[in-house]
């Protein structure tokens, strides 16, 4: 049996986060949409979500047509059965990436991110399937005091802790 290895990489518009996972049943996309919609309404987002069988199509909902048809076109791109992208603007995954999770038909997710993501993607005669991610950068040292500070203070600012 032969495999190939492939890379897509995957970034998010400005102010949009990303959001990968792995699903497994036609109805992923409005329950996405309703587990986003019903807990952060003021969120704009596309998703899109890739059959694995059947019509083995492409399908996309959302609020917001560029997102959307974003979505779709990176969803083709990635082209790997019973995975899910979501383009997410107004929200942080933080808000949404519980409720996401306890979507009946969600798997797992690979990243929720607002990095540049690279998805490496094993290929065989059958489909495609996604191995992993790579999400940002590699690490380039260990925090200083200096850093906890700023990073506390951040997360302050930023209304996330008190």
């Amino acid at each position: 049996m032969d495999m190939q290895i492939k890379i897509v990489k995957l970034e998010a518009p400005e102010d949009c986060n990303i959001i990968l996972g792995q699903s497994h049943f036609i109805k992923t996309n409005e329950d996405l949409y309703e587990a986003i919609f019903n807990t952060v309404p003021h969120a704009k987002f596309g998703i899109a979500f890739s059959e694995a069988s059947g019509d083995c199509l492409i399908r996309t909902e959302g609020n917001n047509d560029e997102l959307i048809e974003l979505a779709g076109d990176k969803m083709l791109e990635i082209a790997c059965g019973h995975v899910f992208l979501i383009f997410l603007k107004n929200a942080f995954p933080i808000n949404v990436s519980q409720r996401i999770k306890n979507v009946p038909e969600v798997v797992n997710l690979f990243c929720a991110t607002s990095n540049p993501v690279e998805i490496i993607i094993a290929e065989t005669e059958q489909g495609r399937g996604i191995i992993g991610v790579i999400d940002g950068f590699k690490p380039v040292g260990i925090e200083t005091e200096k850093d906890v500070i700023l990073r506390r203070k951040f997360l302050r600012e930023i209304g996330y802790k008190f």
